[in-house]
Parts: C-alpha cells; structure tokens; sequence
C-alpha cells in the first residue's frame, strides 16, 4: 500500500471543494451552459487544460444520462482566459449502457464575437456497473514515498511567471525526474509525481480529467523550456479511483517536428490502474 500524503487539518469532499466549485456550471436552457472559469487554475494566463477537460465533463454528465466519463477526446482550438464562458453540449447516441455526446467551450474576443476554444467528443456510462475483473500486464510505478519527493514549493517556478494551479494541488514529483530543475535534465522523456487536491478531496471520476494534465510537461526533461500547449488529449477513465493520493507516470518516446506525445498512467492507492490517456503537444525549439 502507497505511504499517504499529509492532509490538511480539515479535508473538503467530494462535491463541496474547490476543484467542485470552480468546475460547476450554470444550465441556462437545455445542453447550454455558463461558467466563469477560474483564474485559479492557470499556467502563466492560459487556463490548464485539464481543468477544462473537466468542466465540459461536468456539463456532459448533466446532458447526459449517464453519470461518468469513459473516454473524452477534445481538441484545443485557441488558448482559454479567466473568465465568462458558454458550454453548449449536444447528444449524439443514447444507449443502455453508453452514451455519447459532443460539447465545445466558447469565449468572447474584444469586438463581442463567440471564440471556440475547445470542442470534445465523450461516451458516457456508469462506473459502478462494470464488472471487477481485471487481467492486464500494466504494473503500477515504483518511486519513493511522498516525503522524499519535491513539489513546485521546493524550488523555482518551471515556467516563467505566475502558476497559480500550483497552489491547487498537492503534487510531488519523483527526484528522478527533476533534472531539469536542476538543470540537468536526463534526456528521458519522463515524469512522475504523487497527485491530489490541495484541500484534500479524494479524487473522482472528473478529478481524473485534470490529473493527467497537472505535471509538468515530460519536454523539461528533455531539455526544452517554456510552455507545451495541447493540441489534443484523449482520456480513458477505467474505474473509480479509491480514496488517497495517486501516482501519475508520464512518457515521450517520440518528439518530431516540433510536436511529441504524452502518454499518462493513472494509479491509485490500491495499485488500480483508473485511468490512461494521450496528448498531442506542440514544443518550442532552439
């Protein structure tokens, strides 16, 4: 069993946190939404990706009749600010046991004009009614215990200028992989961090949407700096997270072009494996 990260004196829950209260959204008529998104949850001015992955979660999971996302692939479109913005959602199939849906996030630019900034496409179902039978050759990764890893408090910002996400989350990033803070990044396209909520709400299915867009990009310790935005990510939830902090295990194999690949794992604390994904990132060379 996982060592447990140190919780804060007075945990949040699921449903009333603040990931929860930032996420929610406002039905203003059937399949639309409003939000004002969070500038808590931002990397330099653009809002993460993650945390809008799951916003249009929440709305889909309203939309649709089925509770939990199974896969979610969006595309981002055009870099989103704090602020007002419209969700609108719509049905593509409704099943016995999945349902499909489609739903993109819109902001205003200076003139008044709707800018989409991030359109996916999701199948819903519930979580609770999978079977519990697993067979797999996925092992659960090995790295030490959260005291004896570093989180974004113990050293210098890895992008210049405000991170304010940081102050959201409880990550602790494997020594392993921390090269590049100190500048002597291994070449290695990886990184690895334990990962949950600051306040200390256990994760869930919409949590897993930000997680595996919460560590700092695997091109740091590649030697490449400055932001990797998200051309696209492709998330697939396997099964609901138990209580206690995860391990994320991140992988680049492949950076051509000037784009590479984020491969994500997601374990809990029962060494389950509850949810993988894929991104496309775009990368800044020389």
């Amino acid at each position: 069993m996982p060592e447990a990260a140190s919780a804060p004196a007075t945990r949040a829950t699921i449903g009333d946190s603040e990931f929860d209260r930032d996420t929610r959204v406002t039905r203003r008529a059937p399949g639309v939404y409003d939000i004002d998104l969070s500038a808590g949850w931002t990397i330099i001015n653009a809002v993460n990706g993650g945390y809008l992955l799951a916003v249009l979660g929440r709305a889909l999971g309203d939309a649709l009749p089925h509770p939990d996302p199974f896969t979610v692939s969006a595309h981002y479109l055009t870099a989103s600010q704090p602020g007002p913005a419209v969700v609108r959602t719509e049905t593509v199939r409704t099943g016995r046991t999945l349902s499909t849906g489609q739903a993109s996030l819109f902001q205003y630019d200076d003139e008044g004009n709707e800018v989409e900034r991030i359109r996916v496409l999701a199948s819903y179902g519930d979580l609770d009614t999978l079977p519990d039978d697993v067979r797999t050759s996925a092992k659960a990764p090995v790295f030490p215990p959260v005291s004896e890893c570093f989180g974004p408090e113990d050293g210098p910002a890895p992008v210049e200028g405000s991170s304010a996400i940081a102050d959201r989350l409880m990550l602790k990033l494997d020594p392993a992989t921390l090269g590049w803070a100190l500048g002597q990044p291994s070449g290695k396209g990886e990184m690895r961090a334990w990962f949950g909520l600051a306040d200390g709400r256990d994760s869930d299915p919409l949590s897993l949407l930000l997680a595996v867009d919460a560590l700092p990009p695997t091109a740091f310790e590649l030697g490449l700096k400055g932001w990797v935005p998200t051309v696209e990510l492709t998330v697939h939830v396997r099964c609901r997270p138990a209580p206690g902090p995860l391990r994320v295990s991140i992988t680049t194999r492949n950076l051509a072009g000037g784009f590479l690949e984020e491969d994500a794992e997601v374990w809990d604390s029962t060494d389950r494996l509850v949810a993988q994904s894929r991104q496309l990132a775009r990368v800044r060379l020389g």
